[in-house]
């Protein structure tokens, strides 16, 4: 046997969950196990799409679900991002170039 974690991150649950699994175990087998525990206690959190194709790691590595897990092991479902950091900055950047300077007080 051996001992991984689950992390996970949505708006309706978000934690870390300790597992034990078989040797040889994968990822999916680790999303599996953790979908169970999840079903119990926070059923809402099952209906994000990223169960079924999101992006998946190991210590914030990417990872296909095929993966073998080590005793130890983090395993990661990675929601997308909502907006772009780089399209993020640029409008920030835009923005603040737009913006009227100001004087000195007094």
């Amino acid at each position: 046997m051996i001992r991984v974690s689950f992390a996970g991150a949505w708006a309706s649950w978000q934690g870390v969950i300790e597992l034990e699994l078989p040797d040889g175990a994968t990822v999916a087998s680790a999303l599996a196990a953790a979908r169970a525990l999840l079903r119990e206690s926070a059923p809402a959190a099952l209906d994000e799409p990223e169960w079924l194709d999101g992006v998946t790691g190991v210590f914030g590595e990417v990872c296909g679900r095929d993966r073998l897990l080590r005793d130890g092991d983090r395993v990661e479902l990675y929601r997308p991002l909502s907006v772009d950091p780089k399209a993020a900055r640029r409008a920030r950047a835009q923005a603040a170039s737009r913006a009227p300077l100001r004087g000195p007080q007094g």
